[in-house]
This record gives structure tokens, C-alpha cells and sequence, in this order.
């Protein structure tokens, strides 16, 4: 029996071994695979600008959708577009035009861009406006322009030409003149030569394309002022180049056309000129919208009852089309964010913050690594290998970030909702958690808190399996719903809810037992949590020019935290009574709330913050985590609580003389009604569960819900908590995969919002790499990309550990192996240089172990306070935190603010 379990004992670290190599593989097959798409696919549009402009397709919609849902999300292949409205159109084009020449076709797009300025204006000037004229609208400094030209040979199109091949590039933040260029020019025409040139139709719109095209390209000094960036091209001086468009002619639905177009307007036609465009295309360079007409192409949906106009989402996603090509690079170099305008877009250059990390992660740590591994530890200060391979893991993880969600080198496309998708992704999950069930281990140690009443058997109640079950499988339908992008399916939207809810639960009631049963209040405590909890969500802001309000989990758990240690610290040496302790419960929510809630409060703190440390966070969007789940901590301290003194009435015969009242009425509802009130418990949790679906499928939309949240989020949850206690069996089974993850749920957590999802969550993901029919690729790199995020997440927590333990205690504590193979090696070292410093007595300088003196000089000034710091960080703790928030703080007073 004794060798059976040694065997296998053996065998685990072979195999966990065997899955990291695996896994390694993996992650390098992958960053191969994109480095050749980058390279060598992608080497003649790295930014996606002709992706944009020449392909894409309508993500599909539900069946039976109504028209102006079918048509809302555009995709190109490998980027995201970005729905402009009036403010992004503002920042970019302010003080510039918007010039539109052609027929009705055009006009729809330029009444399209109207409506995103200011859609009530545009209606208004929709009625009044002449159909065959030219039009102007002005909206927030941006003044937008059609020419009625469905000819293109006006006198006014040559002159725009001519400004457009003098003037190619608007500088920013400069008023425009009559004879500057527009910022935007859409040209486009064909229709009229159909119906009105019936047997020279092809030969004039040659000759007007031929005419055109030319004026395309900048005369060659504009040329060397500016770098070509497939389709868009940003100035080396600062200035945006302006953007030049043809359209292609717009095919009708034939079928539908009243008899006098259809007689004249045929397919023959539209596709002769059509294929004229095409050859200027490919061979003289010509800016072609090819996109547009992949928009309409066999979608009879997309017209209007005429056949011949689009509908109004479509000819949106046209001026959508214009705006990402010309102005989403200037919002990726200011550093806007969320970075969610990835088609044409070089995302800016790194800064030093930035550069210093990628170095670190890819050069720094791995050198040190090696170096640990070939050093004595002992001739070295480097940190033991443990802690260096863990910031390593860390560094890399960070860097992976970077390059997955800061470059081109992974692609991003959009987020698309379907309820088919959803439930059968929550159904693979539920199944691999059915079948990873297994019986939790008997616990040798007692839960931090009383003694429990239970047999050594059976588990105590919210048992660490069953906390991180739960944590496990909330966190895998948390991840499906931001990968199906379904915050907007209601139903779905308040599960979410709640599932937050639960875990901010669960910091209220294990915080609290912690406290009411250790007693320890100590600044190690504290840091212990906050750096366990904050040490990834902390660095990403820096890589990835994010706020740290982003990764809200992490930010908000601590304030609750904090919220709780203060709780229970303040006058905590009379916390034995219940009484007391409930009165600080009461009077912290009181507090919090009235923080929260009172108008100027948190506004003053961040303006304090703002202006001392320049962290920059939205005081509208804490204001609204905190209090959407504001009560549902304290609900888990009365919890916590109650648990506290149903365990102690249950494991004593004799009362606490001081409340022996409390403790009398305890112990009788734990000995003489428990089976009762147990299955009162039972039967009261699953009508509160039936009831409270029923009631909140009554809310109209997620804003109506969100005001109910804070008070009734703690029924579902306490009745759930129940019902998985109500038996033995729910209590000794958990499913081992969703306690896995739930191990690892902070870090999947942060991870997912770059190297699952992308765009700062508002994309996804995807390697670009392989290739097939429509839709044919993606689930087998979802399912490549999962893993990988899976694994690095586990990597990262197991990482986060050892680091928190390294900057928490100052020495690495090694395991016991590791202990001895570092005791063989002293003993066949020399001896070690002691240092006197902060040890009771005054530095007198270094003592080698044979007596010899050394003489005092600069060198020895660098070792004498190199041993200062050194001595000061591993003793210390205050020392360690206060030099890591200096350095976040001087990384904050010397870096572009991002955050506004």
C-alpha cells in the first residue's frame, strides 16, 4: 500500500511536468502562427485599412428581425469598426468639412453623417431640403457638405479636386478656408448614366472616372511629408492626411424598381461600370469603397421599398465606413480609450512605462532567471529562483497582454449575440462540471472559525470546495457572457448581477469569520489581501494605458475589504458581543452609503487623488459598482456571524454567562428545533428563488433593475447557500473543474479583458490564421485561445502567490526539499560577508568571516548602502509597501494621464 502511493505520488509532478511543456508548445505554436500572418499575410495592409475598405460581411441576426437589426454590426476581417457619434466626429473633424458629390446614393450617406451630429436637426432639414440641390448641414464646429453632381463633371468637383491635390493634409486643430481640401471626400455616381445615357453610358462614365482618378495622388512633396498607411495616411508633422473615396455604383434589386427604372436601370449596366472601377482599382491605385457593395450584395433586407435607396442602418454603417478610415488613428496616437477602434489603426508608439516593461519581461527577467539557476545564491543578492521565475511568469503574461491586445498581431473582431451560441456554451460547461464531480476531501484541519459540530466526514458549511465550486462556475458563465457580448439580453444581465453579488458575499462572510475568530488586525494581514488582490490589476494599467477602475473586481473587493477590517477593528476587543458588533455593521453601512450616495464626497477624495498621485478615475462609474451590490457585504457579515454562533451554541453545553441570553436561544434552536427549521429553511428557499424570477422578469429594462439590485440581491443568493447545505451529500461533493477555476478566478477575471477578449472587452480575440468558408475557423481558435488564456491565468495566480509571500514576509519561504539542497550547498561554500545593519548595532563596515579588514571607499559606500536597502527590505514590511507605491507614484507623475 506504502509503495502504491509513493508510485503515484511520483508520477504527479512528471505529468503537471508534461501539460506545462505541452501547454509552452501551445503558446509558441500560436505566437508563430500570428507572427506569420503579421508578417507575411497581412505584410501589404499591417493596419487593415484596405480590409476595411474592400471587404466585410453583416454579422447574422436572429430570424424575423426587424431590418434596422439586421444591419448593425459590420465586420471586416481581422479589426473592429467603431460606431462614431456626434463627440468622436467632433474630436477629429472639428473646425473641417465633410464634402459628399454624387447622386441620391451619396446623399444618404451624407444624411447618414448628418443624423450622427445631431439627429434631430437632420430631420428637421430633411423635410425642407431640395431633392435635387446642394445641401450643407453644421453640427458641433463640424461642417458637413453634398453637391448634387450624379454626373461627377461639375465645376465644383474640380475645384474640391484641386484643393484635395494641393492641400492633401489637414493640420490639426487649423480652421479651414475655401480653398482647403475636405477632410472627407465621397464621390460617386453611375445610376443616372444608366437611365439618361442609354447607348454612350459606359464611355461617359469612363471618361468622368478618368478625369477623377488622376487627382487621387498628392504631388510628390506632400508625398514625402507623409507616410502612406494603406488607404489613410498620417503626417510625419502632426496632421492627419485628408481621405479621398470613390463609391462604387450602388446595385439596385432589380425585381422591385418601378417599370421606368427598370427599363433603363439593368444589371448589364451597373456591372459594366462596375468593372470599369475595378480595373482603376487594381491597376492605377484608385480608392475604391468596395465594402459598400458587399453591404447590399443579395440582401434584399437592405433596401427600401423602391429597390434602389438603403435602408437607414446601412447607409450608417457607409459613413462608419469613412470616419474609422480617417479618424481612427488620430484617437489611437492621442491614446484614447478603449482602444476599440482597431481597422486603420497603428495604436500609437509605447512609451517609456511601456518600454521599460516589455524589456524587463523579455530580456531582464529571463536573463536573471538564468542566472539564478547557474549562481550560488549565496554570491548573489538576486531573489530566490522561486520569486525570480515567478515575476518572470508574471512579466510574460503582461507582455503577452501587451502584444495580443496593443498590436496588430492579433486580430479583433466584434462581439455577436446569439442565443443559440450562449446556451450551448453553457451547457458544455455544465456537463464538464457534471462529470468532473467528486467527493471533497475530509478537511484535517478545522475551518477558521469554531469548531464544528459535524463528524470529521462531512464538510462544514461553505466549505473552501464549495466556495470554490462556486466561485468556478460563476466565473465560467461570467466569461461566456462577455464573449457572447449579451449585457444587452436582460434576463442574462441580471444573472450576472447576482453572480457578482455572490462574490462580494463571500468576501463579507470569510473576512468576517477570519476576523471574529483569529483576531488579526495586523498590517500584514492587510497586505497580505491587498497585494494578493491588486498586484496584477495594478501593473495592467501601466502595459496597456488603461484605468485601474477598468478591472473593477479587484478594486471594488478591496474597498470592501477595507470596509470590513475597519468594521471589525474599531473597539474590536468587545466584538464577543453580538449587540455591539451588529451596531458597527449597521453603523459602517450607514457611513458607506451616506459616502457613496452624498453628492461632492467621492468627488472631493478622487480630485484629492487626482491632483496628488494624477490618477484619473470616473467617479460616475465607482459610484455606480459600489452601490449597485452596496449591501449585500454586510448581509454577508450578519451571515457570517450567525454562522459563528450557530457553530459555538452547537459544539457547547454551556452558555456565555455575559450573553448567556444570546447563546441560550442558540443553542436551543440548534438542539431542539434544527431538523425544523431546516426544513422550514428548505421550503422558504425555493419559494423566494420561483419568486424573486418572477419579479424581476417584470422590469422593463437593466435600469429599473439596477435600482431594485441592492436590496434584493441577498434572497437568491442566501436561498442558494441553503439549498447547497440542505443535505450531506450536496455538502461532501463539489465538481473539481469549477473549484479549479475558481482558484484561479481573479486572474481569469483580469486576464480576459486582453488575452480572451480584445479591445479592452468591447472584441474578440482571433489569430487570423485559419482559413475556410464563412464562420469556418473560429470555434477551433476559440478553442486554442481558451486554453492558452486558461492556462496563463493558472500560471499567473500560482505566481501572484509566491510574489505576495516575497513582498509580504521579505524572505521566500522555500519548501522543505528546497531548505536542504540550500544547506548541502553552504556547507561547500565560503563564508558569507555579514552586514550589522538595523540588527541592534551601528554600521562599522563589512566583516569578513576570517577577520580581515576592508578598507572603506566608494566602493564600499555602494555595498554599505546596497546591504541598507537590502536589510530594510527583507525586515521591513512598511519599507517594501512604501517603496512600491512610490514607484507607482512616480510612474504616475511622469507619464502621459490616459484616464480622463
Amino acid at each position: 500500500m506504502f509503495r502504491s502511493r509513493r508510485t503515484r505520488s511520483s508520477r504527479v509532478p512528471t505529468l503537471s511536468q508534461a501539460l506545462n511543456v505541452v501547454f509552452q508548445a501551445t503558446v509558441l505554436g500560436v505566437i508563430l502562427a500570428v507572427v506569420y500572418r503579421y508578417c507575411w499575410l497581412d505584410n501589404v495592409d499591417v493596419y487593415k485599412c484596405g480590409a476595411v475598405l474592400n471587404q466585410g460581411r453583416w454579422l447574422s441576426s436572429p430570424r424575423g428581425a426587424r431590418h434596422e437589426r439586421q444591419f448593425q454590426t459590420w465586420q471586416p476581417p481581422g479589426c473592429m469598426i467603431h460606431n462614431y457619434k456626434a463627440k468622436d466626429i467632433r474630436t477629429c473633424l472639428r473646425s473641417k468639412r465633410m464634402l459628399f458629390i454624387g447622386d441620391s446614393t451619396i446623399r444618404q450617406v451624407f444624411w447618414a453623417t448628418a443624423k450622427k451630429l445631431d439627429r434631430e436637426g437632420a430631420e428637421e432639414a430633411m423635410v425642407k431640403a431640395d431633392q435635387h440641390g446642394d445641401l450643407e448641414f453644421k453640427g458641433d464646429g463640424v461642417d458637413v457638405q453634398f453637391v448634387w453632381d450624379p454626373f461627377l463633371n461639375t465645376s465644383r468637383l474640380h475645384q474640391e479636386l484641386i484643393a484635395y491635390r494641393d492641400h492633401p493634409t489637414s493640420s490639426i486643430g487649423r480652421h479651414q478656408n475655401i480653398t482647403d481640401s475636405a477632410a472627407v471626400i465621397l464621390a460617386g455616381a453611375g445610376l443616372w448614366y444608366a437611365r439618361l445615357v442609354p447607348l454612350a453610358h459606359l464611355r461617359q462614365f469612363k471618361h468622368a472616372m478618368d478625369s477623377i482618378v488622376p487627382f487621387m495622388y498628392p504631388p510628390p512633396t506632400a508625398r514625402e511629408e507623409s507616410s502612406k498607411l494603406n488607404g489613410t495616411a498620417v503626417s510625419a508633422k502632426g496632421g492627419a492626411n485628408n481621405l479621398f473615396l470613390i463609391a462604387p455604383v450602388q446595385q439596385p434589386v432589380y425585381e422591385i424598381l418601378s417599370p421606368s427604372r427598370a427599363e433603363t436601370i439593368t444589371a448589364d449596366k451597373v456591372n459594366s461600370m462596375n468593372d470599369y472601377l475595378q480595373q482603376l482599382s487594381a491597376y492605377h491605385g484608385a480608392d475604391v469603397a468596395w465594402s459598400y457593395s458587399l453591404m447590399t450584395h443579395k440582401r434584399k433586407a437592405a433596401y427600401e421599398e423602391s429597390g434602389l435607396h438603403v435602408v437607414e442602418s446601412v447607409a450608417a454603417k457607409k459613413a462608419d465606413i469613412l470616419l474609422n478610415i480617417r479618424c481612427n488613428d488620430e484617437f489611437a496616437r492621442s491614446g484614447t480609450y478603449p482602444y476599440d477602434r482597431t481597422c486603420c489603426s497603428s495604436y500609437g508608439r509605447p512609451g517609456w512605462v511601456q518600454w521599460t516593461g516589455l524589456m524587463g519581461g523579455l530580456f531582464l527577467l529571463p536573463g536573471l532567471t538564468l542566472a539564478g539557476i547557474s549562481l550560488r545564491r549565496d554570491k548573489t543578492r538576486l531573489p530566490p529562483p522561486p520569486v525570480i521565475r515567478a515575476l518572470l511568469v508574471l512579466a510574460l503574461a503582461v507582455c503577452y497582454c501587451f502584444y495580443a491586445d496593443r498590436t496588430q498581431l492579433f486580430n479583433k473582431i466584434h462581439k455577436h449575440y446569439s442565443r443559440r451560441v450562449f446556451m450551448r456554451l453553457i451547457s458544455l460547461v455544465a456537463a464538464l462540471g457534471f462529470v468532473s464531480i467528486r467527493r471533497s476531501a475530509p478537511s484535517s484541519t478545522p475551518r477558521a472559525g469554531p469548531q464544528s459540530f459535524k463528524p470529521a466526514s462531512d464538510q462544514p458549511f461553505l466549505s473552501r470546495y464549495q466556495t470554490d465550486e462556486w466561485k468556478g462556475w460563476m466565473q465560467f458563465i461570467i466569461l461566456i457572457y462577455h464573449y457572447c457580448g449579451a449585457s444587452k439580453i436582460l434576463w442574462i444581465y441580471q444573472l450576472i448581477r447576482l453572480l457578482v453579488a455572490s462574490y462580494l458575499f463571500m468576501t463579507g462572510f470569510g473576512h468576517t469569520v477570519f476576523f471574529f475568530s483569529k483576531g488579526d488586525y495586523s498590517l500584514r494581514r492587510v497586505a497580505s489581501v491587498l497585494v494578493r488582490l491588486n498586484l496584477l490589476s495594478c501593473i495592467l494599467p501601466y502595459m496597456m494605458r488603461t484605468p485601474y477602475l477598468l478591472y473593477y473586481f479587484a478594486p471594488l473587493v478591496s474597498f470592501w475589504f477595507l470596509v470590513i477590517y475597519f468594521t471589525m477593528k474599531i473597539g474590536h476587543g468587545r466584538n464577543g458581543s453580538l449587540p455591539f458588533l451588529v451596531s458597527k455593521i449597521v453603523v459602517s453601512a450607514i457611513i458607506v452609503t451616506s459616502v457613496t450616495k452624498v453628492p461632492g464626497l467621492l468627488e472631493a477624495i478622487f480630485l484629492v487623488l487626482r491632483y496628488t498621485c494624477r490618477i484619473h478615475w470616473d467617479v460616475t462609474e465607482w459610484r455606480f459598482r459600489v452601490f449597485l451590490d452596496m449591501f449585500i457585504v454586510y448581509i454577508g457579515m450578519l451571515s457570517a456571524l450567525l454562522y459563528i454562533k450557530v457553530s459555538a451554541a452547537a459544539s457547547s453545553t454551556q452558555p456565555h454567562q455575559r450573553h448567556a441570553a444570546i447563546d441560550r436561544f442558540f443553542s436551543k434552536l440548534t438542539h431542539e428545533y434544527s431538523a425544523y427549521i431546516r426544513t422550514v429553511l428548505i421550503v422558504a428557499a425555493l419559494i423566494v428563488i420561483l419568486g424573486f424570477w418572477a419579479l424581476v422578469s417584470r422590469s422593463p429594462d437593466k435600469y429599473d433593475y439596477n435600482w431594485w439590485q441592492p436590496y434584493i440581491s441577498c434572497l437568491p443568493i442566501l436561498s442558494f447557500i441553503i439549498l447547497r447545505n440542505s443535505h450531506r451529500h450536496l455538502r461532501n461533493f463539489h465538481s473539481s473543474i469549477f473549484a479549479w477555476l475558481g482558484r484561479c478566478s481573479l486572474e481569469t477575471f483580469t486576464l480576459q479583458f486582453h488575452i480572451w477578449l480584445a479591445a479592452d472587452t468591447k472584441g474578440l480575440l482571433s489569430m487570423g490564421v485559419i482559413f475556410g468558408g464563412r464562420g469556418v475557423g473560429k470555434w477551433e481558435e476559440t478553442a486554442l485561445l481558451t486554453i492558452i488564456f486558461l492556462w496563463i491565468s493558472w500560471c499567473v495566480a500560482r505566481a501572484t502567490d509566491v510574489l505576495t509571500k516575497w513582498i509580504v514576509d521579505g524572505e521566500f519561504k522555500e519548501s522543505p526539499e528546497g531548505l536542504a539542497e540550500t544547506e548541502r550547498k553552504k556547507s561547500n561554500e565560503l563564508p558569507r560577508v555579514k552586514s550589522q545593519v538595523f540588527r541592534g548595532q551601528e554600521y562599522s563596515g563589512f566583516e569578513p568571516a576570517n577577520g580581515y579588514n576592508v578598507h572603506h571607499d566608494g566602493r564600499d559606500i555602494f555595498h554599505h548602502w546596497k546591504e541598507r536597502f537590502l536589510s530594510r527590505w527583507n525586515d521591513d514590511l512598511r519599507f517594501r509597501l512604501g517603496v512600491l507605491l512610490g514607484i507607482m507614484w512616480i510612474a504616475n507623475l511622469v507619464r502621459t494621464p490616459l484616464f480622463t
